[in-house]
């Protein structure tokens, strides 16, 4: 290329012979954001005096480098080892603690269901505080994450809270015993023999045959009769006799019966022979008689057969129902006239010439 001065002939004609599309236009400068590339740029580029201020301790590159890992070394491995330590020792404690549990439940003779459920439950319980505690020793937060299963949890328990009622229920079964395996109950409208206690439900079996599941929150929060909890309990059995009867003959009758059955008890207490009722028709006699459980139903069935035989040889009357019906006296029949309908043609012309609205 020729310079020449600025507006001069040859100037002017050498820029009217150039044609600017033929200029050569750079191609853009590619980035590299390579980390590989970026070092091997620094270090082609590295001068003698980069070398002796690292050496010197002038540039601090290496001198922080140094200080991060000393600071690494000195608080974070202790703190690493400590947690370590706890764990280690936290599941040792956590697996002693729940043989400690499941041997207590063993001398209260839980049943076996619960024993495992409950091991499990403080097992794995004790296992997440153990580990929340070593994360906090390190340094790690554990506040989101308690949060988190605290929601987690508090959602659960809203949409199971039945049966978490249930399960509860029967915990509470389980360790109280308010009533064990083939006690006869009554709850409600439920009566039965308990055959199951299972950790949400309880199986009843009824005289029928049938089986009865109910809910263990119901069992647990409702009140029941245990017919089998003492050894020895009460047997109540009324006969009635009729109006007029010799109640110190029917009396001597039912001490002959209830001396003849050998599965009455008379210690500690004695049977008791009273009137307890004077009703429409009869007059109420009730037994208190005490039996075991054992015996309860074998006495329930033979008693009132053995009063009514008593009865009959003995001549004591058992009475019917009775109603009294009185005879009313006849009256004469009421006389009534009947109902005449008016004659419509002999009040036409009247009303016909009556004007609306008016009166007489």
């Amino acid at each position: 290329m020729i310079l020449l001065d600025d507006n001069t002939p040859a100037m002017i004609a050498a820029a009217a012979q150039s044609n600017p599309t033929d200029a050569v236009v750079p191609e853009p400068i590619k980035a590299v954001d390579s980390t590989i590339t970026t070092v091997k740029d620094s270090l082609a580029n590295l001068s003698i005096s980069d070398v002796k201020d690292i050496v010197t301790g002038e540039n601090t590159i290496i001198r922080d480098g140094l200080s991060a890992l000393t600071k690494l070394t000195v608080e974070f491995v202790p703190k690493l080892l400590v947690a370590i330590l706890i764990l280690w020792a936290g599941m040792k404690l956590a697996k002693w603690l729940k043989k400690l549990i499941v041997k207590a439940l063993d001398k209260r003779g839980a049943e076996g269901s619960l024993k495992t459920f409950l091991g499990s439950l403080v097992d794995v319980l004790l296992k997440a505080m153990i580990v929340i505690m070593a994360m906090d020793v390190i340094g790690i937060k554990a506040t989101s994450f308690i949060a988190l299963l605290g929601a987690m949890g508090l959602a659960v328990g809203m949409a199971m809270q039945g049966t978490l009622q249930n399960f509860a229920g029967g915990v509470i079964l389980l360790l109280m015993k308010p009533f064990k395996v083939d006690d006869y109950i009554e709850c409600g409208s439920y009566k039965g023999y308990i055959k199951e206690i299972r950790i949400f439900h309880t199986i009843m079996r009824p005289f029928n045959g049938r089986t009865v599941i109910i809910p263990n929150s119901e069992l647990a929060t409702k009140s029941l009769i245990n017919h089998t909890k003492e050894p020895i309990i009460r047997l109540d059995v009324v006969a009635s006799v009729a109006y007029g009867t010799d109640l110190a003959k029917a009396k001597q009758v039912l001490w002959d019966v209830v001396r003849s059955e050998k599965l009455i008890k008379w210690d500690p207490k004695p049977p008791t022979i009273a009137v307890s009722d004077l009703n429409s028709s009869s007059v109420d006699i009730t037994l208190w008689l005490w039996v075991t459980v054992e015996d309860y139903w074998v006495v329930w069935k033979h008693i009132r057969e053995d009063i009514y035989i008593a009865f009959n040889e003995a001549g004591v009357d058992i009475p019917f129902p009775q109603v009294t019906v009185h005879n009313a006296k006849e009256n004469a029949p009421i006389h009534m006239e009947p109902r005449q309908e008016p004659d419509i043609d002999k009040l036409r012309p009247h009303i016909a010439n009556e004007a609306i609205g008016e009166g007489e």
